[in-house]
């Protein structure tokens, strides 16, 4: 006999009881279980939750009498976040729930992102929220794989509107428990960045030919959340080596553009990775592109990829700036790394002839990365462009190299 899939439901039991108990009502109806957990500190649920919050607040290091005591909801708050997290991850490796809702306003929302950034990537986390899709969170508070969806009319008490984003939401991590296909560990993981096929292009060649080696490969979009997901899986050591050769989001981050997080580029030498490295598109700056150019990118060449996502091109000087990032963060790596430094250009657009193209741009980068360059990074100058033939020739010799010398493991 099939198990029903269990639900975690958290929330703060003391002000949204009753449309914790609807969610509940609406999991249970579809044939799932539920495990509730109250985040609450002031008031008390109606009835008894099955993780308590002074179960959370003990989880988060605290008491709810500290909490309280502090007389600041933040301080109250992040202390249950703590707790919550730490909580569902139990509950988790104890293989008691399968997916988890939290439901919540903008500190209910803060919580939750603690929460459902405990929890490995595939398991379905989802938060309803008033604030669903908000400037207010950044990228790398967001979960790598989280649903978020908004909780319309649904700031205090029950009615037919927020019923209707209730019982989807309850309707969705239920059926994604039951039917989600959990990461499953039968090859070595390759993790590997780009910024779409238009711009960069060696994953047609890299992708396949990696996995004729008994490799399976992950390609993640460098635009924000793509890298926030690519560091997450780099932070709990899922892959045996990280081909990362669409670092942008560094630039990003040094200049106001769409950031991944300060930690972009250090997870995999955090946990002991072998890194592959190449510069695509480190010279580009990413902005939202129906917002127009942000203030500190006006007047510099910029390059419309849709009408959501559009690119400014970095001077020289502030490539160096990039260059000394990047070198920065691998001179910290705890395994090899290897950078390439294709000589002839790092994206489609910056090729000669092309509206993005800076030789001098191009050069001033190449000459930092060559100073700044640490003792523990590989350096490998190669006279072609990242998206010709040469650059993935190179990339698959030192990676066969380090599968022959161990460096990468080619079985779990």
């Amino acid at each position: 006999m099939t198990v029903a899939k269990a639900i975690l439901v958290a929330g703060t039991y003391d002000t949204k009881d009753d449309e914790l108990h609807y969610l509940a009502e609406v999991i249970h109806g579809q044939g799932g279980r539920v495990l509730s957990m109250d985040v609450s500190v002031l008031g008390e649920p109606s009835r008894p939750t099955d993780v308590s919050k002074h179960q959370v607040a003990e989880a988060g290091g605290s008491s709810i009498e500290a909490a309280i005591a502090s007389g600041d909801e933040n301080t109250a708050m992040q202390i249950m976040g703590a707790g919550a997290a730490a909580q569902a991850l139990e509950l988790y490796r104890a293989g008691r729930i399968d997916g988890v809702i939290v439901l919540g306003g903008s500190m209910g929302t803060d919580l939750a992102l603690d929460l459902c950034a405990a929890l490995p990537v595939g398991v379905p986390k989802y938060v309803v929220s008033t604030v669903a899709f908000s400037p207010l969170m950044p990228p790398e508070r967001i979960p790598a794989d989280v649903q978020m969806i908004l909780w319309a009319g649904g700031l205090y008490g029950l009615n037919s509107i927020c019923k209707a984003s209730l019982s989807q939401a309850a309707g969705a991590v239920l059926g994604a428990a039951r039917a989600v296909e959990a990461p499953r560990r039968e090859r070595p993981l390759i993790g590997m960045t780009s910024f779409g096929k238009t711009v960069l292009r060696y994953m047609v060649t890299l992708k396949p030919a990696l996995e004729e080696r008994g490799f399976e490969v992950a390609v993640f979009h460098a635009t924000g959340m793509g890298g926030r997901a690519f560091e997450s899986l780099a932070g709990e050591g899922a892959f045996a080596a990280v081909l990362d050769f669409a670092p942008q989001e560094v630039s990003n981050h040094l200049f106001g553009g769409l950031s991944a997080g300060a930690d972009r580029m250090t997870n995999a030498g955090r946990s002991k990775t072998p890194q592959l490295v190449a510069p695509g598109c480190y010279d580009l700056v990413d902005f939202v592109g129906w917002q127009g150019v942000p203030k500190q990118l006006e007047g510099r060449p910029t390059h419309a990829h849709n009408r959501l996502l559009s690119s400014a091109v970095l001077e020289p000087e502030e490539r160096r700036v990039v260059a000394r990032g990047l070198c920065s963060k691998l001179a910290e790596a705890q395994a090899p790394v290897a950078f390439l430094l294709p000589g002839q250009g790092c994206n489609e657009w910056d090729r000669p002839g092309g509206d993005l193209h800076d030789a001098e741009g191009l050069a001033a980068f190449c000459d930092e990365i060559r100073s700044a360059s640490p003792s523990n990074v590989a350096l490998s100058e190669l006279d072609c462009h990242i998206n010709d033939a040469d650059f993935c020739t190179k990339v698959l010799e030192i990676f066969d190299g380090w599968v022959a010398g161990g460096v990468i493991r080619k079985t779990l």
